[in-house]
């Protein structure tokens, strides 16, 4: 059966922004990540879910990243079995890969 999860992967604290993005699938263990941008309102949010919902009819496990400033919003969709990440990499959205070699 699959596991269908909403996390909300960094949000503000008393003490600031904290994130926890870097332990949702880390660059070498990933088969691809897949940055996303695009203006507001052009349906990354949508495109998004509805690729985590096919993977979820297919029996899959998907975890669905919401944003902390709107929870209606995606910020990405993790299908762990397949080690795949898609994210939201419009500002202000930041993606840093460690690995140059990428």
């Amino acid at each position: 059966m699959a596991v269908e999860r909403h996390i909300f992967p960094g949000n503000n604290t008393t003490e600031g922004f904290y994130s926890y993005y870097h332990y949702i699938l880390g660059q070498r263990e990933a088969n691809r990540i897949i940055c996303i941008k695009g203006g507001p309102g052009v349906g990354k949010s949508t495109f998004m879910r509805k690729i985590g919902e096919t993977y979820l009819e297919k029996g899959e496990d998907v975890d669905f990243m919401h944003c902390s400033s709107d929870n209606n919003s995606l910020d990405g969709v993790v299908l762990k079995n397949r080690r795949i990440a898609l994210i939201d990499a419009t500002s202000p959205h930041v993606v840093v890969f460690k690995d140059k070699s990428l």
